[in-house]
């Protein structure tokens, strides 16, 4: 049984931002997939996900965010 990547603790992580502002959880020694740049980490799991809970207060997409005018 292999363990998923994106849950090892013992990695370093980064998050990722795309076009539409929305945020990804990504291990550091993977590839930054081609849309996405980096904006947080490399950090601990939990220090990025604390830096997202702390930056990502709407998940909406950005282009949500402007038709709804807010």
């Amino acid at each position: 049984m292999s363990e998923n990547i994106f849950d090892d603790e013992s990695m370093a992580f980064v998050v990722l931002i795309n076009h539409e502002k929305q945020y990804s959880l990504w291990p550091e020694v993977l590839t930054i997939p081609s849309g996405w740049d980096q904006v947080f980490g490399p950090q601990t799991r939990d220090t990025c996900l604390s830096w997202l809970n702390a930056n990502w207060t709407d998940l909406r997409p950005k282009s949500l965010i402007e038709m709804d005018g807010n």
